[in-house]
C-alpha cells in the first residue's frame, strides 16, 4: 500500500483481511509524509512502513528507484495506491505491469487529478462515483476495473459527498484487490472484465 494521508482505504482493506473478505496480507506501506496517518494505522496493524520523502531526491526516476528497492524484500504481488500524492514515473509502472490499482474518487476519465470531489461540485455535476483502475504510464488513465456511481444531492457540500464516496471506495477496493489476486480479472486492450466466482 502506498499512502499519503489518512489511509481510510488502507483501513478499509486492514479490515477486508480480518473479516475473511479478501484473503490477501498487507506486507509492508509506503509513504512519501513521515505524519501520514496511514502510517499509525500500519503500525497499529503490525505492517512494517516505510518512508521515503521526496525532499532532497534529484529527480521522479531517482525517488521511484528508492521505492523499487524498498519493496524489493518484501516480494511485493501487488501495490495499491490509496491517496499516494506522487506521479510514479513510467520506470516504474514497468516495473510492476498490470500489478498497480490505484482508487480515484471519480467517474474516469471524468474529473481526474488531486481535487476531483471538488471539481465535480463546481462543474455542477448531478453524478460522481468511484473507479478502481489499473495503473498505466499516463495519470489515472489505466483500465477501469471497477466503477461505481455517487448522486451528487442538492446543497452537496464536499465533506458531504467526499464522505459517501469514501462508503463506496471503502467497499469496492477490496473486491476489486480481491478479483485481480484471484486471477478473475481479464484484459483486452483497454477493456478490464471481472470474472465472477
Amino acid at each position: 500500500m502506498f499512502c499519503s494521508g489518512r489511509g481510510s482505504n488502507l483501513q478499509a482493506l486492514i479490515n477486508a483481511t480480518r473479516r475473511g473478505r479478501l484473503r490477501a496480507r498487507i506486507v509492508v506501506v509506503v509513504s512519501d509524509q513521515p505524519k501520514a496517518f496511514a502510517l499509525v494505522r500500519a503500525a497499529r496493524a503490525g505492517i512494517p512502513t516505510v518512508v521515503i520523502q521526496r525532499a532532497g531526491v534529484p529527480s521522479r526516476n531517482v525517488f521511484d528507484r528508492r521505492l523499487i528497492a524498498a519493496l524489493a524484500p518484501h516480494r511485493v504481488r501487488l501495490i495499491c495506491l490509496a491517496g499516494f500524492m506522487r506521479v510514479l514515473s513510467p520506470a516504474f509502472v514497468r516495473q510492476f505491469p498490470r500489478r498497480i490499482l490505484n482508487i480515484h474518487p471519480a467517474l474516469l476519465p471524468a474529473f481526474p487529478g488531486a481535487h476531483a470531489v471538488r471539481d465535480a461540485l463546481a462543474w455542477g455535476a448531478k453524478v460522481t462515483g468511484v473507479t478502481v483502475h489499473l495503473v498505466d504510464e499516463e495519470v489515472d488513465h489505466g483500465p477501469i476495473v471497477l466503477q461505481e456511481a455517487v448522486a451528487i444531492r442538492p446543497g452537496e457540500t464536499e465533506s458531504s459527498l467526499l464522505a459517501r464516496v469514501h462508503r463506496v471506495e471503502h467497499r469496492l477496493y477490496p473486491l476489486a484487490v480481491q478479483s485481480l489476486l484471484a486471477g478473475r480479472l481479464r484484459l483486452r486492450g483497454r477493456s478490464a472484465t471481472v470474472r465472477a466466482t
